[in-house]
């Protein structure tokens, strides 16, 4: 901090020179981190601003190096259009990756120096997939088939041995649900299995030892989740000192990245992991950008960012599980504007002939996801209120709402990883009951720095049974979602057609009284959403019911209409 800065800081505000956040922080934007730190409402905040604007660091950002264009006259005119050798095509499978593996030229960097493409067709369905170079001279395509039949492909390049490959592809069907999409404003697979994600966090696992990485697969294995946040490039920060073993890219000859070039190990490991988390029916929301950083990967120039983009994308976007976060926290990585985002979102989705997920999260600052290429919000937020705050959401843009990070289960010294597992768990249905998604982190102690929410390893958290329970009462409504239901004043219900829970968060009713429609009938349990239990009332109920609760905090009241009722039906409650 400049020493001048830090005078008027004294002498305004004494006690932000006292936080950890500035030494944590001391790298990105000043006004969001006086908001944290003393309020956002704080008068004293316009004064500092103003205060320190002369020594606001003007330093500009390196300047980014030229695109390398690909040549038309990579190969001469001698070599055959079309004779780089194609490895047998097997038949391929509904929404499982396939690819072409083609033998060619390697000489100059293939990375840059060759384009290559794919057109895919079925009858009147006409679908490109970008190519990438691996290494040692060979070349992939993949590809995502949506629908069987025989599919017909030809390639094209401006390498000449590449250009004009054609074949034929048989794709059969298969079990797998394909990837996840937005409909009519909820989460469902490709073949209509709606998907209600309760995701996890583990930003850097994948640039952990392989032991590590085996370890964290293994912990996923038994955990509710259907989701992780996880990032390519790795995280500096705090409990994150650690140097990975790869990279996306290879160093250069003075020890700096090599831009132009990627590491097809680095992502031999990635696959193989995306490809584990698909096996246990894990969706992966890869983050393409953080701020994070001490290794330069927040400021490599636009046409390493738009180059990096475009590879990752074609490598990836044929996996099913895929989902793409344009960045965590992007209002901290000042070397990036909204037009920076947009063109790099753009990249994605012209690359992307899956047209997976994609959206982008926030620090403080939300995005405007009015953004057409946005397809859900991903928000970071942390309060009491959470559910109403997604519902607030959802009315502003129309689209899903994610909270991706809203705090994370732990006993560390910041107030985002401490929270205890009750209030984890409250969030969860808080959020769910507002037809809402959240996200879980877990920031243990842990002598060898290895917290869950970075470096994945070992779950611990209470919460973790708590949120299988979730699952399971939202898995058992007639929609297999829980979205917003008429509520009283005090309390949320949220469920679907006969289906309706309402959750009393940390307050300790005794007993509600349940106005069942009249001429119907209902099932009434009593959920104890810690204790992870279902009392059922004897009986079928009509009229009024008072239901006896047990007077603790995180119990709900679930009813159960019999068949034969009305849209216009709801079950009221009687304060």
């Amino acid at each position: 901090m400049h020493d001048d800065a830090r005078r008027v800081l004294s002498s305004i505000a004494p006690e932000v020179l006292e936080s950890p956040m500035v030494v944590e922080l001391a790298d990105f934007p000043v006004a969001p981190i006086m908001g944290l730190i003393l309020g956002d409402d704080d008068p004293r905040i316009d004064e500092i601003m103003k205060s320190i604007a002369d020594y606001e660091d003007l330093s500009p950002v390196p300047a980014s190096s030229p695109p390398i264009i690909p040549r038309t006259d990579y190969e001469p005119s001698e070599v055959v259009a079309g004779s780089a050798s194609i490895d047998p095509i097997a038949t391929a499978r509904l929404h499982r990756r396939s690819e072409l593996v083609l033998h060619g030229p390697s000489h100059g960097n293939p990375f840059v120096d060759v384009e290559l493409n794919a057109t895919f067709i079925l009858g009147q369905t006409e679908i490109s997939a970008g190519g990438f170079y691996d290494e040692d001279g060979t070349y992939r395509v993949r590809f995502l088939a949506p629908a069987v039949g025989t599919w017909t492909f030809a390639t094209s390049s401006n390498a000449r041995s590449l250009d004009g490959i054609t074949g034929e592809l048989q794709v059969v069907d298969s079990d797998r649900r394909g990837p996840v999409r937005v409909v009519d404003g909820h989460f469902a697979y490709a073949n209509g299995t709606p998907h209600v994600p309760v995701g996890t966090t583990a930003y850097a696992w994948t640039n952990q030892t392989t032991e590590l990485q085996d370890q964290t697969v293994q912990s996923l294995v038994d955990a509710p989740f259907n989701k992780i946040r996880m990032g390519l490039f790795p995280k500096s920060f705090m409990f994150n000192e650690n140097e990975p073993d790869l990279f996306v890219f290879p160093r250069d000859s003075e020890g700096g990245w090599d831009t132009t070039r990627f590491d097809p190990e680095y992502f031999r490991n990635l696959e193989r992991r995306l490809d584990e988390l698909e096996q246990l029916g894990i969706e992966a929301d890869l983050i393409l950008f953080h701020p994070y950083d001490r290794w330069g990967f927040a400021t490599l120039g636009t046409t390493a960012d738009d180059r990096y983009t475009s590879y990752v994308t074609r490598r990836l976007a044929a996996f099913a599980n895929v989902w793409w976060s344009m960045a965590n926290e992007y209002d901290l990585i000042t070397t990036k504007n909204r037009d920076d985002w947009d063109r790099l979102a753009g990249i994605v989705q012209e690359n992307d002939h899956v047209d997976h997920l994609l959206s982008i999260h926030n620090w403080v600052d939300l995005f405007d996801y009015t953004a057409d290429w946005t397809t859900h919000c991903s928000i970071q937020r942390g309060d009491h209120t959470i559910g109403k705050s997604v519902a607030q959401w959802k009315r502003r843009w129309q689209k899903p709402v994610v909270v991706d990070e809203s705090g994370y289960e732990g006993d560390i010294d910041q107030g985002w990883g401490n929270l205890p597992a009750e209030e984890m768990v409250r969030r969860f249905w808080d959020a769910t009951m507002f037809g809402g998604y959240l996200t879980h982190g877990e920031t243990y102690v842990s002598d060898d720095d290895i917290l869950w929410w970075s470096k994945g390893g070992t779950l611990q958290g209470d919460s973790l049974p708590r949120l299988a329970f979730l699952r399971r009462i939202i898995e058992q409504s007639p929609s297999g979602r829980i979205d917003p239901l008429p509520s009283d004043w005090d309390f949320p219900t949220g469920g679907a057609g006969n289906y309706g829970v309402t959750y009393y968060g940390g307050h300790r009713p005794r007993y509600r009284d349940i106005r069942i429609p009249e001429g119907r009938t209902a099932e009434i349990d009593v959920l104890d959403t810690w204790d992870m239990t279902i009392d059922r009332l004897p009986g079928i109920h009509t009229g009024l019911v008072r239901v006896d609760l047990p007077g603790k905090p995180y119990c709900a009241i679930r009813v159960v209409l019999n068949e034969n009722h009305s849209e216009s039906d709801r079950i009221e409650q009687n304060v």
